[in-house]
Formats: structure tokens, sequence, C-alpha cells
């Protein structure tokens, strides 16, 4: 027996000396204080299983390893078209067309991002994939040199097909296309789909490509974004993933979807082009150089008009987290209302003191979030923000008629901000994102427009019976807040 209780002694003090090592390694490589807690508190209280998550999700010593590479790969090409937009970007910044209260957003983007300021651009608001989608098929059938695309969700049902079927043609016409999907998000993509393509001259290449699934640490740092760039012209940029699912005009889908992206031409393609060579050259085994095929010259005209537009871009190869910053930035520039629209709101500490500060200062904050949500635990976390939201007078609707899956953001009535990044901790910290800031009058307008417009198809959350909710669901949903870094 005094055996036994000695072997169970060693067993504990074994485990208890592995819990402080794998504390100490979470402080060690975790940046963010809030995250390195969380991740604590799941090891410590679910014993085993909470090392074995952070172990296949959370460590980062894997991106550290693969990443480098791909900054190494990415310098070059940003040195090649850099000094000519960036010297026309100094010149649109001085112009006179920015607000001066804006002016340190920009310049945050530019030096964080390294995304300069360019104009002379058309950008076109497109709601839903009922929009999308007939712009996207008519911009790939007019292409003449080169189709890039890159998804984080690209599925071969009738949507994806049509869009299979269309580059197939253009690569026979002799247009180079190269079509770049997300291993994870696009899983269901079958081998004989994607011979399809490459026998019809398409190069294909999987973003970070995942062995295997159970045991995949790849599961983070993902490419999430939903870019489509054409002769260095035309670029397509959002939320609308490709599949039947995001479009309501022709699939018997019970849910209706509710999503956002843009079609902009001219200029502000040339960054988006950056950012799909920089990831095709990661992951593929045909290099694609600079060539100026690729970036049409828009610098050399002494005029600036049409749209102002900025890309923020960033993921685990960034050296800061630039669209979780940008969001900060362009929510201190608001002088009246802010808008924001996004299917999972987990904004962390930092956002919400940025839009408690506003609410305080007298700003109009709305939120349109989900009333169908695809998630529990992101449900229960973000409740617990609205929660506090709420008491500071924030106005937030839940959306009724189907699901919300943009990610947008209006402020005042000139920047409009729409992309691929969710307001949350995945989106900030894990994944690859994009997003685009208008800066337009006309295109906040729109933006504004289909916001009200979504308010019609929400409910507004009573904050009085909100508050009084059952203590018990409250206490839940705070528990649920401090994991929302590991959601």
């Amino acid at each position: 027996m005094l055996d036994q209780m000695n072997w169970v002694l060693l067993g504990e003090l074994a485990y208890v000396l592995l819990v402080v090592f794998v504390v100490l390694r979470v402080l060690h490589d975790t940046r963010s204080s809030i995250k390195a807690l969380s991740y604590i508190l799941f090891i410590v209280f679910v014993p085993i299983i909470g090392m074995v998550f952070y172990f296949t999700f959370g460590i980062n010593y894997r991106k550290r390893k693969l990443y480098s590479k791909k900054l190494n790969l990415d310098e070059p090409i940003r040195e090649r078209i850099g000094a000519k937009m960036y010297s026309y970007s100094k010149m649109i910044h001085q112009s006179g067309l920015i607000s001066e209260h804006q002016k340190k957003l920009m310049e945050f983007i530019r030096h964080s991002s390294s995304s300069p300021l360019t104009a002379n651009n058309e950008v076109k608001l497109l709601i839903n994939g009922e929009e999308k989608f007939p712009q996207l098929l008519q911009a790939i059938d007019d292409a003449k040199h080169h189709i890039h695309i890159e998804y984080y969700i690209y599925e071969s049902d009738n949507t994806g097909n049509a869009v299979a079927e269309l580059l197939i043609k253009k690569a026979k016409e002799g247009v180079e296309v190269r079509f770049m999907y997300d291993d994870f998000g696009s899983h269901s993509l079958s081998k004989s789909f994607l011979k399809t393509l490459s026998d019809a001259g398409i190069q294909t290449v999987p973003f970070y490509e995942i062995k295997w699934y159970a045991f995949a640490n790849r599961l983070n740092y993902r490419n999430h974004r939903k870019i489509v760039i054409i002769d260095g012209e035309t670029c397509f940029i959002g939320g609308i993933n490709i599949s039947d699912k995001y479009r309501n005009d022709c699939q018997p889908n019970n849910l209706y979807w509710r999503d956002t992206h843009l079609l902009i031409k001219g200029q502000a393609t040339a960054y988006l082009q950056y950012l799909f060579l920089c990831d095709w050259n990661f992951c593929s085994k045909i290099p694609l150089e600079y060539a100026v095929d690729y970036f049409p010259d828009y610098t050399n005209t002494s005029t600036i008009k049409n749209e102002i537009v900025q890309f923020a871009a960033s993921g685990p190869d960034s050296k800061q987290p630039v669209i979780f910053y940008s969001l900060l930035e362009a929510i201190s520039t608001a002088k009246k209302r802010i808008y924001i629209t996004s299917p999972y709101f987990i904004p962390g500490e930092s956002l919400m003191d940025a839009l408690l500060i506003a609410m305080q200062s007298g700003l109009d904050v709305k939120l349109i979030i989900p009333g169908i949500s695809d998630s529990k635990m992101v449900n229960a976390a973000a409740n617990a923000y609205y929660t506090e939201l709420l008491q500071c007078g924030a106005k937030i609707y839940q959306y009724k008629k189907g699901f919300v899956h943009a990610k947008t953001m209006v402020i005042d009535d000139n920047l409009a901000i729409v992309g691929s990044a969710n307001m949350d901790y995945r989106s900030f910290d894990l994944n690859f994102e994009v997003n685009a800031f208008v800066y337009s009058k006309a295109i906040a307008s729109q933006l504004t427009e289909a916001f009200e417009h979504d308010l019609k198809a929400s409910h507004k959350i009573d904050a009085e019976a909100w508050l009084n909710r059952p203590k018990a669901i409250q206490l839940w949903e705070k528990l649920v807040r401090l994991l929302s870094p590991l959601l």
C-alpha cells in the first residue's frame, strides 16, 4: 500500500512539474497576456486535454520557422513595386482630398502593412453572392492576360463549377490562370476536380497543405482571404467565398445568406496582386516573378480622382496585428457614428475600450450580429461583450432574415471598410486576412444604406431585458469569455 502511495505521489509531482513547464512555455511563447491567461486556465482546469490543445493549436514555434521563409520571399517583390507607388501615395496624401484626422490612420497602414494609398479607382459595392458572381464571371470572361484566384472556401458545386468552366475556357485561350485554395477551408475539393483544372493548363496550389487533419497544428494559420486579380487592373475582395451557399437566387437553401464584397478597378489592384504573388511563392514550387504585365502603371497621371483605396493585410507573417491596430485607429477617427457588421464578435479588451470610449463621447455606435449562430461557444463569449456594450448605450441588432456573414464597418460619412477579417482573435492573430479601406463619401453612403436596410431585417436587443437575464446564463457567458482567445 505504501509503495502504491509513493507512486501516486510521484505521479502527481510529475504532473505538477509538467503543468509548470507548459505554463512557462505559454508565457514565453504568447504575445497577448489575455490569450496566455486563457491557455493557462484551460491547461490547469482541463487536465491533459488543455495541454494537448495548446501544443496542437496554440504553440508558435512552427509559425516562426515557417513564415520567416515567407517574409524573405516577400521582400524582393515589395521593393520592386514599392518605390513608384509610395511616391504616388505621398502625392495623394498631400493632395488635400484626405481629411486631417484620417491621415494618421493612412500612415499607420502604409508603414505597418507596406500598403500605399491609391487613387483613380472605381469601386462597386456588391451585396450577396447574387450580385458578386455575375460580376466575377463577366470579369473572368473579359480577361486578356492573367487571372489570379485565392479563396479560403472553394466548393465544386454549381457556382464553383461555373467559375471553373470559365477558367478552363480562358486557359485554353492562352490566358494565364493561377488557382490557390486554402487546404483546410477547401478540403472538399476532389483530386479529379483539381486534375481537370491542371489538365487545362491552370496552375493550382493549396495554401499550407495539410496531410493529417486529426493532428494538424496547421489548422491554425489559415489563409482566410477571398481575392481575385484580373489583368492587374480589376480585383475582388470581401467576405464571399465560392460556394452555392453564398447566394440566394439559384439553390434550394433554407438559410438566407447576407454578405458583402467589393469590385475594384484601378491602381489599388496592385497591392492585392502583391499579396497574391507573396502567398503563391510561399506555397508553389513554380515561383511567380515580378513582371510589368502583372502591375500596370497607374501612377503617371497628373490628376487624382475617383475613389481612394488602401488595404490592410496581416497574418502569422506580420510583425504586428495590422488589421487589429488599423480598426482601433479607424474607430479613434470617428466623429459621429460607427456602424459594424460582424458574424463573430469577440473583439478583445482594446477594441472594446475603443468602442466604449466612442459611446461615452456621444458617438452613435450600432452593431449588427447574427440572430442565427453556427457556434454556441462563440455565441456565449460574444454575449458577454454585448452585455458590456449595452450597459454603455450601444445599439445591438440581431439579424433575423438569415445568417449575416458580412465583415464591414462604416465610420462617419467618408470611410467604408470591407474585407475578410472577422472581429475576433482568430482573424486578428492566426489567419491571413485582408481588409479594404475606402476613403469615399459615395461608398460610405452606400454601405450605410445597406446597413440601414439590414436593420429592417433585424431585432434590436432590449438592453433592460438583456441585462436582467438569469444570473446563471450571464455567469456562463463570462466564463466562456475568459476562453475567447482560443475560439
